[in-house]
């Protein structure tokens, strides 16, 4: 091992970070000051990865948790030849910038997950740990082993007092993921002072009481480091805690304490800490030349296992040309096998939970690289996969099926994941009213364009007697208004099919399906191009009339009562419609909606939820929706209860 030029490496980071926090006027200064040298550690001497190729598969992954403290990671991105350009940290901040203000997987290069609210880092690396898990058990062969990385990632103590740390933790523990090693920056300090004042879990026997190993040294030992990261890496049954004693903003004149964890260091600050430092006083985002040097000398060594790799891999596809092609269709997401879609007659009548079962298994046929499960829900969400390769386990990592436990944020962040990763993609399920608990993530995936698939059951009032508690209301406009999540509501077994290929197709954004605890019939639809329009996000179900005298705007289960509704009244011309996405059907142009609604006299929404969204389309009184909590019954007195049936809607109608 280079000291010098590991050294030179950590006192650069602390160079560039406080420059660029000060340049900006804004940023954390504390974490890249006070844990340089894990970032030197790892990026130098630990990790396999190659900075000239951040897509290499077979690369360690290492995602930082507390993601304020991002100047630690785009200082060392830079430092190692990724494609983060002196000026872009200069930059650091502002609009535009490869460097914002937390990392942002898709901006910056070498940057594997956005890890903005903190905590999701840790579950992330768990999904992570997973996919890596269940590749290696697919693919590597007795003679050859093609999926062997690591995954890594440091936290700080409010990634740990944050809820998701525990359930994400526990899920890894339970699952022995040998291969995730997590740091934790143990320095004591948060905003609002020592964080004794309000976290002071013994830390060691938490994670220990989890199922983890854990292991102690200094920050500022890279030896040492580098030999914890070797004892975790020799214990193949448990992910490892390694807990590094650190001070926050080590050399800034108030180092140890609160003020330097989140505000730049001042003009005076800087030169105080770089005079501590030993950098030169006066010059801005300056890099000691040994730690470029220190980079370019381990250059080819980077190349070079990445050279080896290949190696690998190309006499593994020589001798194994079926798991080859099986290989590209994981890495690709194309078909694996022909399975065909279940079929229905009009008039069957089954929960939109349980066609979205028998959808969920025809996609798991047509595509080996499907995988997920359910918070502890598979029996009523429906999302047993048949004839698969069983449960995720210690002793089965071919399982398809993740048992998540009563874990949702976890369950969230963990398929994020395992998509961030690559390979595989994972699902999710819960109650729709459980959604609550893992928005935050939804919300982050969102941003970050990850593809996940989140399968909702038992969307409305028609959850009967559990109550208001597990009564969706507000839910579903919850859902629409965050930026780039797709809601789809299918009414019946049909469109069930046709939300989960649409799920399966989404590239940039998460999917959220929403389906019934009810037995709702299949109906006959009017518009023969359904399928091509409900992929546009609503169609014709009932005709009506070319120019009807009312469209009913419906969606899932109110498409049959909005049916019924119809032929209870006579006299009108009745347009039913099945807004199967709603987001999506605003986004079509004024033609197609115009077809669609029919140039209707009075437009009539009908949906088991909050009206908010739904005000642009009818008047007040012609908003046929819930906007108060449900009630604790049987289903169908509930909705008595409510005045939400087929009867009242039909003499909205009649009005």
């Amino acid at each position: 091992m280079n000291t010098k030029g590991i050294e030179a490496v950590a006192l650069s980071i602390r160079s560039l970070s406080m420059d660029a926090i000060q340049k900006a006027n804004s940023g954390h200064p504390g974490l890249p000051l006070g844990a340089a040298e894990i970032a030197a550690a790892l990026y130098g001497e630990v990790m396999k990865h190659n900075p000239a190729n951040s897509h290499w598969v077979d690369r360690d992954r290492f995602v930082l948790s507390a993601g304020h403290g991002s100047m630690l990671l785009y200082a060392i991105l830079h430092l190692a030849g990724y494609k983060v350009s002196l000026d872009d940290i200069k930059t650091f901040r502002q609009v535009g910038s490869k460097c914002p203000g937390h990392p942002e997987v898709g901006v910056t290069d070498g940057v594997e997950s956005t890890s903005g609210p903190l905590g999701q880092g840790i579950a992330v690396s768990v999904g992570m740990a997973i996919a890596e898990a269940m590749l290696a058990a697919r693919f590597n062969t007795s003679h050859h082993t093609i999926v062997d990385h690591y995954t890594y990632s440091l936290v700080g103590e409010g990634c740990l007092e944050e809820g998701v740390s525990s359930e994400a933790s526990s899920l890894a523990g339970n699952l022995k993921l040998g291969k995730l090693i997590v740091f934790y920056d143990e320095n004591k300090i948060s905003i609002d002072g020592c964080t004794d004042c309000t976290f002071t879990d013994d830390v060691q026997k938490r994670y220990e009481s989890y199922g983890w190993q854990v292991l102690r040294g200094s920050m500022y030992n890279v030896g040492e480091i580098i030999d914890l990261v070797n004892v975790a890496k020799s214990e193949k049954n448990k992910p490892s805690l390694i807990i590094l004693k650190s001070v926050i903003g080590k050399g800034a004149p108030k180092q140890g304490t609160a003020d330097v964890h989140g505000s730049p260091l001042g003009a005076d600050g800087c030169v105080e800490a770089k005079k501590t430092l030993g950098l030169p006083e006066n010059e801005q985002f300056y890099v000691v030349p040994e730690a470029y040097q220190y980079f370019e000398e381990r250059r080819k060594a980077f190349a070079q296992a990445e050279s080896d790799w290949n190696a690998e891999f190309d006499a593994w596809a020589a001798e194994n040309p079926e798991l080859k092609t099986l290989w590209d269709a994981y890495w690709n997401h194309t078909q694996t096998a022909e399975a065909a879609a279940p079929t229905y007659k009009v008039g069957d009548k089954l929960a939109t939970r349980d066609s979205s079962g028998k959808s969920l298994n025809c996609m798991a046929d047509r595509y080996q690289w499907l995988v997920g499960g359910s918070a502890d829900l598979q029996g009523p969400n429906k999302t047993k996969v048949k004839n698969d390769d069983g449960t995720f386990s210690p002793e089965n990592r071919k399982g398809r099926t993740i048992e998540y436990g009563i874990r949702e944020f976890a369950m969230s962040q963990v398929q994020s994941g395992i998509n961030l990763h690559g390979g595989l993609r994972a699902f999710g399920a819960t109650f729709l009213v459980f959604s609550d608990y893992l928005r935050p993530s939804l919300r982050v995936a969102a941003l970050s364009k990850i593809p996940n698939i989140y399968v909702f059951t038992h969307d409305s009032i028609y959850v009967g007697e559990d109550g208001p508690t597990h009564q969706p209301i507000e839910t579903l406009a919850a859902l629409r208004c965050i930026p780039n999540v797709q809601v789809l509501r299918p009414g019946d077994a049909e469109e069930s099919q046709v939300a989960w290929e649409m799920a399966l197709e989404s590239t940039d954004h998460p999917v959220c399906m929403a389906f019934s605890r009810q037995g709702l019939a299949v109906y006959e639809k009017a518009d023969k191009d359904w399928m091509q329009n409900a992929r546009k996000g609503a169609y014709v179900v009932r005709e009506g009339a070319d120019t009807p005298d009312i469209t009913i705007l419906a969606t899932g289960s109110e498409v049959n009562m909005a049916l019924e509704a119809a032929s209870l009244v006579e006299g009108k011309k009745i347009r039913v419609v099945s807004v199967f996405d709603r987001t999506l059907f605003e986004k079509q142009d004024e033609t197609f909606q115009k077809k669609i609604l029919g140039n209707a006299k009075r437009v009539v929404v009908a949906e088991a939820g909050s009206r908010m969204g739904w005000e642009g389309y009818a008047k007040k009184a012609d908003l046929f929706t819930l906007n108060d909590f449900g009630e604790s019954g049987p289903a169908n007195a509930v909705a008595e209860h409510l005045g939400f049936t087929a009867a009242a809607l039909a003499e909205l109608l009649k009005k």
